[in-house]
């Protein structure tokens, strides 16, 4: 079906720039792990100066050992996804997958069933291969520090649930994609970005009411006192919700954290019970003026244009790469000649593109550490920052996260400021 049209690519320089950009990525991440290892074990043993007189060096060494051991498991995660994403590519692993479905389903049911199946048969190979890792960091890491309570029952069902929904979601948009990749033309891709727009937006409208309380318990803050300064806060903020709620985490897990959810007037408030629990009310109103300040500045607004702009870009790369014979043959995949490629197509791309983008990671990270100084400053003004600063301090020793962290790690992936910085800054409002 490629026969008449000429490739600009050359399947032999992809596979190996394809090569040396995992392997690049690979030693970086190797790299950076490394540094950020070695720099909180070497300041494993004294609390920095300007946290002496409020964090212990009990709870600064419990932070900098969590920290270590999810970088070693981390680092361990990045040998397997990586031997994977080879076996997958390079080494044939996804066109040997693609041979048993085209035989055993596409002759029987035609070509989207065996495009569908070739899709859910990846994600649950996937997962099932992930699963070991999931059951680890779950039940041996986080049970080790102390963060983990979820249990066997929960953790099984969590999946099931996890299942169930990703295929009632993910089939018909899958099916969508890959009815508009074979009949509307070659402009194909910008319909199925419109299509993936819209998509995203009915998730962001449902996820609230529809799919969050599969997961969790949502109840009304039942504290008058709080709901009234976080009412009187939104208000002076400009800022409208359909309710504040308290989410059940700590059924799964000890950390906290305050977020909105929704899109328009579905936007709620949500506080994890253990948030409630560990701060006071004013630090509480703190964290949400903070939250708050990421909407007066149009942060949310701004990363959803970038996403549609870079998923735009997206698809017309996938767009023409999906008519290039190069882009499979470099990757061990040898095209079907009687069935439709575009599920292979989707496959692959979701598999090479992110190596090629890992690079840009910093930029990313940037841009994210600005927003949340901005987001810091707003608070200040709206609220107390000696309440967010101590509401900071209070999640961040909750959550175990180390106050020494590699700069340059911190640099490269950091989305939010490490905390000296970040504590330095609101002193300065």
């Amino acid at each position: 079906m490629f026969a008449s049209i000429p490739s600009i690519l050359n399947p032999q320089i992809l596979a190996q720039a394809f090569a040396a950009a995992l392997v690049l990525t690979l030693l970086a991440k190797f790299w950076l792990s490394s540094r950020q290892i070695r720099h909180v074990a070497q300041h494993r043993n004294q609390v920095p100066p300007a946290f002496a007189s409020t964090v212990s060096l009990a709870a600064h060494q419990k932070a900098a050992d969590y920290t270590i051991a999810r970088s070693r498991f981390g680092l361990l995660n990045l040998a397997f996804s990586t031997a994977l994403l080879l076996g997958w590519t390079l080494l044939g692993g996804l066109d040997v997958l693609n041979g048993w479905v085209a035989q055993t389903v596409a002759p029987r049911w035609g070509g989207m069933a065996y495009q569908l199946t070739l899709i859910l048969v990846f994600a649950l190979i996937g997962g099932v291969l992930d699963l070991p890792w999931d059951i680890y960091n779950t039940f041996s890491l986080e049970q080790r520090f102390g963060f983990n309570r979820i249990t066997p029952k929960m953790f099984v069902m969590d999946a099931l649930k996890g299942l169930f929904v990703g295929a009632l979601i993910g089939l018909p948009i899958a099916a969508l994609i890959l009815w508009l990749m074979a009949a509307a033309g070659s402009l194909w891709w910008l319909w199925a970005w419109g299509a993936w727009m819209g998509f995203n937006l009915l998730i962001l409208v449902l996820y609230p009411t529809v799919i969050a309380p599969l997961f969790n318990k949502f109840e009304p803050l039942p504290d008058e006192g709080l709901k009234a300064s976080v009412e009187g806060l939104m208000t002076r903020c400009g800022f409208k919700a359909k309710g504040l709620f308290v989410m059940d985490g700590s059924r799964r897990s000890a950390h906290g954290n305050a977020y909105f959810t929704g899109f328009g007037p579905a936007k709620r408030v949500v506080f994890f019970d253990t948030l409630l629990e560990r701060l006071n009310g004013p630090e509480v109103e703190a964290v949400l003026a903070h939250e708050l300040g990421h909407f007066k500045h149009k942060h949310v607004t701004k990363r959803m244009v970038l996403m549609f702009a870079l998923s735009l870009a997206g698809f017309a790369l996938l767009g023409w790469l999906s008519s290039q014979p190069a882009f499979y043959v470099a990757f061990s995949v040898l095209p079907n000649a009687t069935a439709p490629n575009d599920a292979l197509a989707l496959l692959l791309f979701m598999l090479v593109v992110p190596v090629f983008g890992y690079f840009f990671t910093p930029v990313g990270s940037y841009f994210s550490r600005r927003d949340e100084f901005q987001a810091d400053a707003y608070a200040c003004a709206q609220a107390n920052g000696a309440d967010l600063a101590a509401a900071l301090l209070k999640l961040h020793e909750d959550n175990a996260g180390t106050l020494t962290p590699d700069p340059l790690y911190a640099r490269f992936y950091y989305s939010h400021p490490p905390a000296s910085e970040r504590l330095a800054a609101l002193q300065t409002h």
